[in-house]
């Protein structure tokens, strides 16, 4: 690098380019923790105390009502994942972590979408939701809101499709996960 590389003024396009880059592997991380009040602050206090920012948290009962699984997300590269794992461990209400790998889990996430559907654009709109196998929950006179269930890229590319329409307002559950095959929770 010459000097001018260094000390001269960062471009907008390179200051974006680095602005939510992936250093690593996303881990998906599913918690089995005692269904009291409390642990989900604890866990997450404990990704925060260490720096870790969570991309998506999703937490519900299981098949037990005793207990409730936490599904939550972050990029394994910026910290390591392995030290937050222990100190998961140790607390007292966590039952089981298991950190999956993205193609031993299956993953899916909830999304709804108002969108700008007044007239003619209405039937565009439309088209774009049966593509991607959504589903209309709500048709209003100038909008209509929209279910998508999928993986966090098929939504993301379901919002990229409708957004020149008109996107009123969006909300995303997170990721949650679960192993494939096997009777291993």
């Amino acid at each position: 690098m010459n000097e001018q590389e260094i000390t001269g003024p960062m471009s907008l396009e390179s200051l974006q380019a680095s602005v939510g880059v992936r250093t690593g592997r996303t881990h998906i991380l599913t918690i089995l923790v005692e269904n009291k009040p409390g642990v989900l602050s604890r866990v997450a206090g404990l990704f925060a105390r260490r720096g870790f920012n969570i991309d998506t948290l999703a937490v519900g009962p299981t098949e037990d009502p005793d207990f409730s699984r936490i599904t939550l997300t972050v990029d394994g590269a910026v910290h390591p994942i392995d030290q937050v794992t222990k100190q998961l461990h140790k607390l007292i209400n966590v039952i089981k972590i298991r950190d999956l790998e993205p193609g031993e889990a299956v993953q899916r996430e909830l999304a709804m979408f108002k969108i700008d559907a007044d007239g003619a654009r209405r039937a565009e709109v439309l088209q774009i939701v049966e593509i991607f196998r959504g589903k209309i929950v709500d048709l209003g006179q100038l909008t209509i809101v929209v279910e998508i269930t999928g993986t966090s890229e098929k939504i993301e590319a379901f919002e990229q499709m409708i957004r020149p329409f008109g996107l009123v307002e969006m909300a995303r559950t997170g990721e949650i996960a679960i192993s494939r095959g096997g009777t291993e929770t």
